[in-house]
This record gives structure tokens, sequence and C-alpha cells, in this order.
């Protein structure tokens, strides 16, 4: 990898406000979705390049581990430098003139005490640098997943579409809700030097359904019927979330008539209690009431003389 303040176009002494300004900067142009068709591999490489350098400057732990392998490094060129212009001028001396080509090196010295002062604290410490290795954990990716609201309270497997093509097929547990997340370990960003790859974390959103809602545990079902159904009562068959039943209307059943089926609702995988399944009735007349219809409650005395707001006229 190469120097991250170079990749950032930031000076080693930059503060944390800096290397998020230009990291920002970068990824303003640079990010896949602001590439408006499918980006290049180089504009790919050069972004995961950025994004590297970023989450080692932003991690203090790692920038000072980096910063002092620099030091080091750079205290071995300038050693190598100095030394490269000591021997140079010894052969040149005149008391090495017409002697061969003699060089200057610091293991000659080892023996005597100045050699050992001068040099085994720089050779210790070159030492040690060069068996450290940067490491840093790859960064972390984001998605969002939409769900079907039977898939979410029943549990399924979807396919999920990463970075750089790849895919794969994700098991959605029963009973996810809406905005919870998914992490698929190792499925992010590269590691260096290396460190574990990042993760992929999938938020995943619930769409909505036309009759089912939630609570809790509990699958809410709201199910018309028709007045002669909810009179004289009837048997229906109606889909669950593990098959179809029998449900059974009660004779004389109103609009907001709730019927329980008894462990109809969720089951969560750790094997806990499931939910129940609450139907809510509600009466619906034909849009277009025939003749018969009319006739009929014309002459249902009953029906006639009862008065649904009375309660409310209190």
């Amino acid at each position: 990898m190469r120097n991250p303040y170079t990749i950032l176009g930031l000076k080693p002494d930059a503060d944390t406000a800096a290397i998020k300004a230009a990291y920002r900067r970068l990824a303003k142009t640079l990010h896949p979705d602001a590439q408006g068709t499918t980006p290049s591999a180089e504009a790919q490489a050069r972004f995961q390049e950025v994004t590297a350098a970023y989450n080692l400057l932003k991690d203090k732990a790692a920038r000072t581990r980096f910063d002092a392998q620099d030091s080091a490094e750079a205290e071995m060129r300038a050693w190598q430098r100095n030394t490269a212009q000591a021997n140079s001028a010894f052969q040149e001396s005149p008391f090495t003139r017409g002697r061969g080509r003699a060089q200057f090196e610091p293991e000659n010295m080892s023996g005597t005490e100045a050699g050992g002062d001068m040099f085994t604290g720089l050779f210790g410490g070159l030492r040690d640098a060069g068996k450290r290795v940067f490491r840093a954990r790859g960064e972390d990716q984001t998605y969002r997943l939409n769900v079907s609201f039977l898939d979410a309270a029943r549990g399924a497997k979807q396919r999920v579409n990463l970075d750089a093509g790849r895919s794969l097929d994700v098991k959605i547990p029963a009973g996810i809700e809406d905005g919870q997340q998914i992490r698929l370990r190792g499925q992010g960003g590269d590691g260096f030097g290396g460190a574990s790859a990042g993760d992929a974390i999938i938020t995943v959103s619930v769409e909505r359904h036309d009759t089912l809602t939630r609570d809790g545990l509990n699958i809410l079902q709201s199910l018309p019927v028709s007045l002669p159904e909810a009179v004289l009562g009837t048997k229906l068959e109606i889909e669950t979330l593990n098959g179809p039943v029998s449900l059974t209307i009660p004779a004389g059943s109103n609009t907001g008539t709730k019927l329980r089926l008894k462990g109809r609702g969720i089951q969560l995988e750790n094997g806990s209690q499931p939910g129940d399944l609450i139907i809510n009735l509600s009466l619906s007349l034909p849009d277009e009431a025939d003749q018969a219809l009319r006739d009929f409650v014309a002459g249902w005395g009953a029906g006639l003389a009862h008065d649904p707001r009375r309660k409310t006229q209190k």
C-alpha cells in the first residue's frame, strides 16, 4: 500500500477533521454510485485505495503504528545515504589513496565502545521495525435488502448483490423486523497485512402487505365477510403462515369481531412460544345491491328496529 497521506493528499500532521474532509472530497467523485455507469476496474481500485487509507488514518492506534514504521524506514534511508557519503569521502582521502577501495562498515566498529554506542540503538530499532507489518481490518460495507412481509414472517433465503459483481444467498431469519440488520462475516472489504476482511452489513426493509400487519409475534389479518356469512355463520378456508386452515365464523358476527387462532403467528428460530393469528372480521356488502337484497332489508323487522348508534348517543 502507498503512503496513506500521499493517497489522500495530506501532510503527516493532518488532524482528524482534515482526514475526514479529504476522504469525503475524494469519495464523492470516486464512489461507484457517483460513476453513473459501471465503474472501471481502475476507478474501483482507486476508490478502494482511498478508503483503505482513510480507514488506516482514522484509527488512532493503526496511524501511530504506521507513523512509527514510516519513521524507522526514514531513519534507515538517511543512514544509508550517510554511509554512502562516508564511504565516498573515505575512499578519496589521502590515507586511503592508492591502498585499494576501503569500505566504511559499522560492523568493523562493533568491537569498540564508540561503535557500540553509535550503532547498537539504531540497528536494534531498524531490526525491530523490519519485523513489524502493518495490519488493518477491512472496511465494513453496507447494503439494503427489500423483503416481502411473508418472507420476513416465515423466514426465507434471498440473493444479495455485493460489490465487485459478487452475490450471495442470504438467510432471512423468521420474524425479522423492518430496520433490523444481518451481518455477513468476512464479506466486506479486504484486510491489509494479513488482517481479516470486513463484514457486509445488510439492513432489511420489510414491505407492506394488503391484509396483514404485525403486532410483536402476532399476525393481524383483516377478513371481509358477507352479510349472510355474518348473520348465519359459516366455515371458511384461510391461509396462514404455515398452511391453510378451516375457520369457523360464528352466527351473528359483526364488523370488529375478532377470532384468535393460537400458535398460527410468527415462530422464532429459538424455539420460543409462537404468536397467534388474530382475525378481524369486516362486514362487506355487495357493490351493487340487487332488488332481492333491497326487498329483504326493507322487510327485515329486526334489522329495522336495530339502532347501531344508541351507545354513542348517551
